[in-house]
């Protein structure tokens, strides 16, 4: 069986993780991943990239900004492949963050349903889109397209 290569191309990163290139340009500017340039300026990027990859694939599936992931990848070494301690020790951070973002969505898909479900569709006693007809203060009119100046949202 033939050594692996310490080493991969742009090209090869792209094909394995399934990340277009443009991608893995972005999350190199980034500081998310890194590559060493050869001789004649080609990225190569060591093969514990593949693991970081898939970390940040992850991380963004469950809706963490690039900067989360960022500075949880800043606690490990740039050529350091997380590993699944690493993965449960740094989701640990935002599980309470997760969790008010479940409930958050949980509340508006009820909101949503009892809207729809009732029929109404007022906006004076929507509950999901003024709620305790907070919007009525604010006077006549479509204070949402108003200026803030002139009394708007």
């Amino acid at each position: 069986m033939p050594k692996l290569a310490d080493y991969l191309t742009i090209g090869q990163v792209a094909q394995r993780s399934g990340v277009p290139h443009t991608a893995l340009r972005f999350y190199e500017d980034r500081g998310l991943i890194f590559a060493e340039r050869t001789s004649g300026n080609q990225r190569r990027y060591p093969r514990s990239v593949l693991r970081r990859i898939a970390f940040i694939r992850s991380a963004q599936r469950v809706g963490l900004t690039l900067e989360q992931i960022s500075e949880a990848l800043s606690a490990l070494p740039h050529d350091h492949a997380p590993t699944k301690a690493d993965w449960a020790r740094l989701s640990r951070r935002w599980r309470d963050e997760l969790d008010a973002r479940i409930d958050a969505l949980q509340r508006l898909r009820d909101q949503l349903t009892d809207c729809v479900g009732c029929g109404c569709l007022s906006l004076r006693t929507c509950a999901l889109n003024n709620p305790d007809d907070r919007i009525g203060a604010l006077g006549p009119g479509a204070p949402g397209l108003k200026p803030k100046s002139e009394g708007g949202l």
